[in-house]
C-alpha cells in the first residue's frame, strides 16, 4: 500500500541499489536496516550513499508459496 508511510516494524516492498526486495524495516539507532524473514539471509544495512526507493508497505499476505 503506497498510501502508508512506512516505518519501523513494516514490511515493505523497496528497491535497494537497482533491485527489488521484501524486507522488514528497522531502525537500529541511526541506521536502518532492512531484515529478511528467513535467519540465513543477512539483513541490508543501508549507508548513507545507498540507493533506496520505497515501493509500499505489504498489508497482506494470501497464500504462502513453495520453494
Amino acid at each position: 500500500d503506497r498510501s502508508i508511510a512506512p516505518t519501523h516494524g513494516h514490511v515493505v516492498i523497496a528497491v535497494v541499489e537497482g533491485e527489488f526486495v521484501c524486507r522488514r524495516l528497522s531502525r537500529k539507532g541511526r541506521e536502518l536496516h532492512l531484515c529478511a524473514a528467513d535467519a540465513r539471509v543477512a539483513d541490508i544495512i543501508l549507508r548513507d550513499d545507498a540507493e533506496l526507493e520505497i515501493w509500499g508497505v505489504v498489508t497482506t499476505a494470501i497464500k504462502s508459496l513453495p520453494v
